[in-house]
């Protein structure tokens, strides 16, 4: 059974830096890609930041040189480091994996940038 678990997040003040990971089971992670998205209000759910087995990284504009993604696959643990943070970055940030065919989604951590 595939689980993904969030933690982390929380509020802080524009300017300031937040870190969120992830823990999987279930998976062979470190062939895995795993993935960030975010969702903020009357929003559709967009991607973030992706992180390949082999280390390849790939950010969406709007956070590129702020944000990154790192992987412990001893601890089967993805995280997301966050700098710079603006209040257009408050969402639900999720984790995503793709396991034989299917999506998997953890439960979602609210960050929020707000003075």
């Amino acid at each position: 059974q595939v689980q993904l678990v969030e933690s982390g997040g929380g509020s802080v003040q524009p300017g300031g830096s937040l870190s969120v990971s992830c823990a999987a089971s279930g998976i062979i992670f470190r062939f895995n890609s795993m993935a960030w998205y975010r969702q903020a209000p009357g929003k559709e759910r967009e991607l973030v930041a992706t992180l390949t087995g082999s280390g390849s990284t790939n950010y969406a504009d709007s956070v590129k040189g702020r944000f990154t993604i790192s992987r412990d696959n001893a601890k089967n643990t993805v995280y997301l480091q966050m700098n710079s943070l603006k209040p257009e970055d408050t969402a639900v940030y999720y984790c995503n994996t793709q396991w034989r065919l299917r999506s998997y989604w953890g439960q979602g951590t609210q960050v929020t940038v707000s003075s």
